[in-house]
């Protein structure tokens, strides 16, 4: 099976034509700019999260959404964390073993699994982008793939800098609110086939609004010979 990555799902209902570069020709789009503030708010989380997780008691940040949850505990957990195992699925129907990393998993009063995903930014104010839907939603899928309970109602974690404090006695503030998403995963059975028809078949039309795919085109790149 071809392994598929949340991302590359993402990438395929970005830009068919950069998905058929990455995944047929390994040309792929350049990295952007490494987030490494993110990336250091993310392993916080997951370590003050997990303090919780290993007593099985409620953050404060649940209690003062009013959510009656606590962090998961499995053994699967790290698996799941890990960029390059994630949840995993084989998806028969399209050929593709689809994979995604997992910031945090909470389990409800219901003994549902809850997705969190943890966002960190700068801006003033901060909003649900359709990617970020779609994220959440494969990863809710996956989940229910792998036959779990799972609630349809998963958290994003925001964690936002606090402009107002500046760098007050030389820390800088975060602002944590979770903004609940409802899920919709009836999408993705018919998207991965749509990208397994899409790689079947020669290079997609480049978008005339990618400057990625049009610059491979402008580089000679076409068909499945093309180089």
């Amino acid at each position: 099976m071809t392994k598929l990555s949340r991302s590359k799902v993402e990438l395929f209902v970005d830009c068919p034509c950069c998905f058929w570069l990455d995944v047929k020709k390994g040309i792929k789009r350049p990295p952007p700019a490494p987030y490494t503030i993110n990336s250091a708010i993310d392993v916080l989380l997951k370590r003050e999260f997990d303090l919780h997780r290993a007593e099985g008691t409620a953050h404060a940040l649940m209690r003062r959404y009013h959510i009656e949850a606590v962090p998961y505990r499995c053994d699967q957990l790290n698996n799941w964390r890990n960029n390059f195992v994630g949840v995993q699925f084989p998806h028969q129907k399209s050929g593709f073993l689809v994979f995604g990393a997992i910031d945090d998993v909470w389990r409800n009063a219901q003994n549902e699994l809850i997705v969190v995903d943890y966002k960190a930014t700068g801006a003033n104010s901060y909003k649900i982008y359709g990617s970020y839907k779609r994220q959440m939603e494969i990863y809710q899928w996956l989940l229910i793939q792998n036959s779990f309970s799972v609630s349809s109602i998963g958290y994003f974690l925001f964690a936002k800098v606090n402009k107002e404090r500046g760098f007050g006695q030389g820390q800088l503030s975060f602002d944590l609110s979770l903004e609940p998403l409802q899920g919709d995963t009836s999408w993705i059975d018919e998207v991965l086939l749509q990208a397994r028809e899409v790689l079947m078949g020669q290079m997609p039309v480049p978008n005339q609004a990618c400057i990625y795919c049009q610059y491979a085109q402008a580089r000679g790149v076409s068909g499945p010979e093309g180089h």
